[in-house]
């Protein structure tokens, strides 16, 4: 893995820059310590910069919301807007007047779509771009391609001769992608890791739930990681924590709104089916999963179920990420059937299907490739193609020749 302390690019500059070309408010969102205030600030270090960090900087907005904003310069950066959602509507009376492209851009530790308190969308005026930890590929100063090239159709098969990199794999998805963390040791990682997640329950859970007591948040984070890439079950949750359904959604929700969870639908070719049937919940992070139960590299040989439901969130979020710099309009979705068979993950693009499989081992066998190949059966004329990640070496063929296995490395090697 590259190491250095120097900048690293994000594959959201592009973006970023390009929403800041044509529209009056752009948020860049997404999890606390992933790099917002200093991607915000290195896009254009002169433009004035303001964060609700600042104590004395929040009270006066909350005090005064639209004599803030009337205060601010024409154009200016404000940091962690979800602890003011009040200056919004100031910022929509304030764009109405003026809707010079590029004048407010936010940052926001909470998803503000989400948020309760945020009355005013600033529909047709604001732009959201979404920055998440660190992709391998960014890390190792890669473009991070494997999501285009699987759209576009241009992997083929390759042989590369090589030890698997399984030990490799296996640190990449504890560390996962703070930039805080790059350069600890294991240990001081999944230290990190806790005291982070402990940090947000109890200092920012405030800012983004009505809930009158956020004490169990902590309590459903760590099952929600141990059930990672797992379907969700509200229900027994509820009664594994004993607390009322609708506490448990709403306790749900705040861990979305944070970036700490997020919901991954199912996908139907009947798009009205598709609603009912269940989701599954990611961690974001593999890093803070893996911490949260505790799991080490020395458990990759007893603890493989494990490993390969936290390798199945890790993927999942390479591939989200990589698609804020790919395509920003893919939707991302689970499959599975009646017979249980499963894809990990299903991308689609108007009526376009893809599917990807994830795999834990270095070896892949006909079997590996069945949810894929029923993926296929089920969206027909639909299915664009899939891969069968798994931790070899070499890009194969298998039996059906849309589908091909690549290695995990792909996510970060290109």
């Amino acid at each position: 893995m590259a190491a250095s302390s120097a900048w690293i690019p994000r594959g959201a500059q592009a973006p970023l820059a390009q929403a800041l070309q044509d529209s009056p408010v752009v948020c860049l969102v997404g999890p606390r310590q992933c790099g917002k205030s200093s991607l915000a600030q290195r896009h254009n270090s002169a433009r004035p910069y303001f964060t609700f960090d600042d104590s004395t900087l929040l009270s006066a907005a909350v005090a005064d919301p639209a004599g803030f904003v009337a205060g601010l310069p024409p154009v200016v950066t404000l940091d962690e807007i979800q602890r003011v959602p009040g200056v919004l509507p100031a910022i929509k009376m304030s764009v109405d007047r003026d809707r010079r492209s590029g004048r407010f851009l936010l940052t926001g530790s909470a998803d503000l779509l989400l948020l309760p308190a945020v009355s005013e969308s600033l529909a047709g005026r604001m732009e959201v771009v979404r920055l998440y930890p660190l992709t391998e590929a960014e890390k190792e100063r890669k473009p991070g391609r494997l999501l285009e090239r699987l759209l576009e159709g241009s992997l083929k098969p390759a042989t590369r001769p090589g030890e698997p990199p399984v030990l490799d794999v296996v640190e990449r998805l504890l560390r996962g992608g703070y930039p805080a963390i790059l350069h600890r040791t294991p240990d001081r990682v999944r230290q990190w890791h806790r005291a982070y997640a402990d940090a947000l329950i109890n200092r920012d859970a405030k800012d983004v739930t009505p809930l009158r007591s956020v004490d169990r948040l902590g309590e459903l984070l760590t099952l929600m990681a141990h059930q990672t890439a797992q379907l969700v079950n509200i229900t027994a949750a509820a009664k594994h924590l004993g607390v009322r359904r609708e506490t448990v959604e709403n306790m749900f929700s705040a861990l979305e709104r944070l970036f700490l969870v997020r919901r991954l639908r199912a996908w139907h070719r009947n798009e009205a089916r598709r609603l009912i049937k269940a989701p599954k919940v990611h961690l974001v992070d593999s890093g803070v999963a893996a911490a949260l139960i505790r799991l080490s590299a020395g458990d990759w040989n007893t603890e493989r179920e494990r490993f390969g439901h936290v390798l199945e969130s890790f993927v999942l979020q390479q591939l989200i990420a990589q698609a804020g710099w790919t395509d920003p309009g893919l939707e991302f979705c689970h499959y599975r059937d009646k017979d249980q068979i499963e894809v990990d993950v299903v991308i689609t693009r108007g009526r376009s299907v893809w599917g990807v499989e994830v795999k834990a081992g270095a070896t892949v066998t006909d079997a590996d490739g069945r949810g894929l190949r029923r993926l296929a059966d089920a969206a027909g004329r639909h299915f664009q193609g899939g891969v069968l990640l798994y931790a070899g070496t070499s890009t194969l063929p298998t039996a059906d020749p849309r589908i091909l296995a690549v290695p995990l490395s792909e996510l970060w090697t290109h």
